[in-house]
């Protein structure tokens, strides 16, 4: 029964979990906590035949459908599956959110129903998103994750909560409302059907120009999630006034679907606008590269480092993305599991030392690397994995990206390398600011990794090494997917001209070969 119907499962058993958790007593703390765990790691667990089942080859697996609304002419289905691009982003969800919500344990004590519920139901919404064949639907799960997101900066965040949650959600409506504008009058052209698949066989041809309008409807909602440069000012706040488990959730997962879209949607469906406008995309993605990076520079909050480092690191995956070859793209989708893995463990070791000294500032800081060694330990692989460290996750999907750059134009690798060497000089700053040096006044006496934290911390750091040495397994599932989208938008991008040419009544001549067949 579960094998049938896998996606399904791993889909709902969160929200089946929050529903279940709804209804237990609000003062049964520890009731809800284990529930709430069962259910994460009973997903994880549904989720692992994903991986050893998961033939690496293009095309969607594990595809489920059924008929869900119709009215007249207005008609969406239930249809979900998974290809070498989502695999691995459902994986990471599964992977991260027991890990998020073990680490509330010890940070939140209020309203621990309400939270485990709220988290429950963002994992079903961020999974829904990356299963998602329907445009419909994956619109609702888009629109689903808003709501769990805004409750956890707006009622277990810092004290600007209000102030970012409300930020966080104006600046993801008016993306979604464009996006929206722009899946209807996609729906409209496509002939009434939101079916992925075939809406990537229907709108390459249409004109230039709506290709234009909807490439940039579409992109408008996806660049604001990343978020790029110029829409990323929502983030800092956001995970400045998270909770822990929410900072962790919305960096590993919230900002990767926004790179999704571009790869499932942006590519396929309107291949001549990505092309046309491909290098205005990598200009952007490269001024976040750089001006990410600056900021990250400027920082004295930890956290607000690692926010502004994100924004970074996004800009690589996106110029990985609009690089338009198959090794920058598959760089691109392995640096979405890299990232997520290694930014989502610095968030964790943000919350372990606030949870001790309640603050982020570098300056109260000074030779922890004494006073905690493992946690200097576990903080050290982790940045190393973050800057691209050589043997470690982060490296392989920069090096890819970077290649892939320069295969398009040597200057975009040129310049995103600026980005690696300042990225690699405000982390290990911040580390030895930490670490080293004289102590701060709250260093002695500072507590050292725990058993819980340790248990959350520890599988990170061994997917972070053992993804960094054997990458293969990963890059054999992504590469197929890729290289069919590759190939569509090469095959697919001048589709409009030969449209164009056949309805004004060109000679035969002035239609390509491939076409007259």
């Amino acid at each position: 029964m579960i094998t049938g119907h896998l996606l399904t499962w791993i889909t709902f058993l969160p929200a089946a979990g929050a529903l279940l958790v709804l209804t237990l007593r609000r003062d049964d703390t520890r009731a809800i906590r284990v529930v709430a765990l069962l259910f994460t790691l009973a997903t994880l667990a549904a989720s692992i035949p994903l991986a050893t089942q998961f033939v690496p080859r293009a095309g969607y697996q594990f595809v489920e459908r059924a008929s869900w609304i119709e009215v007249g002419r207005f008609h969406t289905e239930y249809h979900v599956g998974v290809d070498g691009v989502s695999l691995y982003l459902v994986l990471l969800t599964a992977f991260l959110s027991p890990l998020a919500f073990l680490q509330t344990f010890g940070e939140i004590s209020r309203r621990v129903k309400e939270l485990a519920a709220s988290l429950l139901f963002l994992e079903t919404a961020m999974i829904g998103v990356f299963v998602s064949l329907d445009l419909f639907l994956f619109y609702v799960f888009w629109e689903a994750m808003l709501v769990p997101m805004v409750l956890l900066i707006g009622v277990w965040g810092g004290e600007r909560r209000i102030y970012a949650a409300v930020k966080f959600f104006l600046y993801t409506m008016a993306g979604s409302l464009v996006m929206l504008l722009a899946i209807l009058i996609a729906y409209y052209h496509a002939g009434w059907t939101f079916d992925i698949p075939e809406l990537a066989r229907r709108l390459p041809g249409l004109p230039a120009t709506l290709q234009t309008v909807l490439f940039f409807g579409f992109a408008f909602g996806f660049a604001i999630k990343v978020p790029m440069f110029p829409f990323h000012t929502w983030l800092p706040d956001a995970h400045v006034e998270a909770p822990t488990a929410g900072s962790v959730l919305l960096a590993a997962v919230l900002l990767k679907m926004g790179a999704y879209g571009f790869l499932r949607f942006c590519l396929p469906f309107f291949p001549w606008a990505a092309v046309e406008y491909a290098p205005a995309m990598c200009a952007l993605a490269l001024v976040g590269i750089v001006y990410g990076a600056l900021l990250a520079l400027a920082q004295t909050d930890l956290k607000k480092l690692i926010a502004y480092s994100s924004i970074s690191h996004l800009g690589f995956v996106v110029l990985g993305i609009f690089s338009l070859n198959t090794i920058g793209i598959v760089g691109g989708v392995y640096q979405m599991v890299a990232h997520g893995l290694s930014t989502g463990a610095l968030f964790l070791l943000v919350g372990v030392i606030y949870g001790r000294h309640h603050t982020r500032d570098l300056s109260a800081y000074g030779g922890l690397f004494t006073a905690t060694p493992r946690y200097a330990g576990v903080f050290l692989v982790i940045l190393l994995a973050s800057i691209g460290l050589p043997g470690l996750v982060g490296f392989v999907g920069e090096f890819l990206i970077l290649s892939g750059a320069f295969r398009a134009e040597w200057f975009y690798a040129a310049i995103a390398v600026s980005g690696v060497v300042l990225g690699a000089y405000y982390m290990l700053r911040a580390y030895r600011r930490m670490m080293f040096g004289p102590e701060g006044e709250r260093v002695p006496g500072t507590r050292d990794l725990g058993a819980l934290e340790t248990a959350i911390l520890a599988p990170i750091v061994l997917a972070v090494a053992i993804l960094g040495i054997f990458p293969q397994p990963l890059l054999s599932r992504i590469e197929p997917s890729v290289k069919a989208i590759v190939e569509r938008v090469e095959r697919d991008s001048d589709l409009p001209h030969r449209t164009e040419a056949r309805s004004s009544g060109d000679s035969d001549e002035a239609i390509p070969s491939e076409t007259r067949k």
